[in-house]
């Protein structure tokens, strides 16, 4: 291994830790208490290493936004490859999805809340956001119904979910009736 590859290896690494912690700190205390100090202490850098990385925290939040965005359509595509017709991977994307809101909320607030510095919607969308849309077309784009795009139907259906799992964090909306909301949607929206 040559010098240049061992120190774009070291590069990724020190990234990969700048990024991980800063997931974890986010989500064990809230994205206020990401700050690049207490990340460079936590990491052991400086906070001159912390930035030859990251410009500031929006980047960080940023590549955590991209890093979820993997992981979400990865869940996604895996709840709903394992349901058996249209309504059931429908069902199972959704419950999916909002599990994920549920159990990982600093990374969706980087993904959908916080200022990331990413373009959504737009050509120059990071190919990571744009795979978890894929992921939801994929399922939704098949349940549209007649004379609907598929993408506006997908755009649709996921602000739905985006506002069940929103107002579910917030506590606005009875935990005990989230499995009714995901039927209802299913059964409402879904053309089957």
């Amino acid at each position: 291994m040559s010098v240049q590859e061992r120190k774009q290896r070291e590069r990724a690494e020190r990234e990969r830790l700048i990024v991980a912690t800063a997931r974890e700190l986010a989500e064990q205390q809230g994205w206020d208490a990401v700050t690049t100090r207490r990340l460079a202490e936590r990491i052991e850098y400086s906070q001159p290493v912390l930035y030859s990385h990251f410009r500031g925290k929006r980047e960080i939040i940023g590549a955590v936004a991209l890093e979820g965005a993997a992981e979400m359509a990865a869940v996604v595509r895996g709840a709903a490859a394992t349901a058996d017709g249209p309504r059931a991977r429908v069902a199972a994307l959704a419950r999916a999805y909002l599990e994920f809101a549920a159990h990982h909320p600093a990374v969706y607030d980087a993904l959908f809340q916080l200022d990331g510095g990413l373009a959504f919607a737009d050509e120059d969308t990071p190919e990571p956001l744009k795979d978890a849309f894929a992921a939801l077309l994929e399922t939704l784009g098949e349940v549209a119904g007649g004379g609907v795009p598929p993408g506006l139907f997908t755009e649709v259906f996921w602000a739905s979910l985006h506002g069940l799992a929103t107002l579910t964090r917030a506590g606005r909306l009875l935990p005990e009736e989230a499995a009714q909301r995901v039927e209802l949607l299913v059964d409402r929206l879904a053309v089957v």
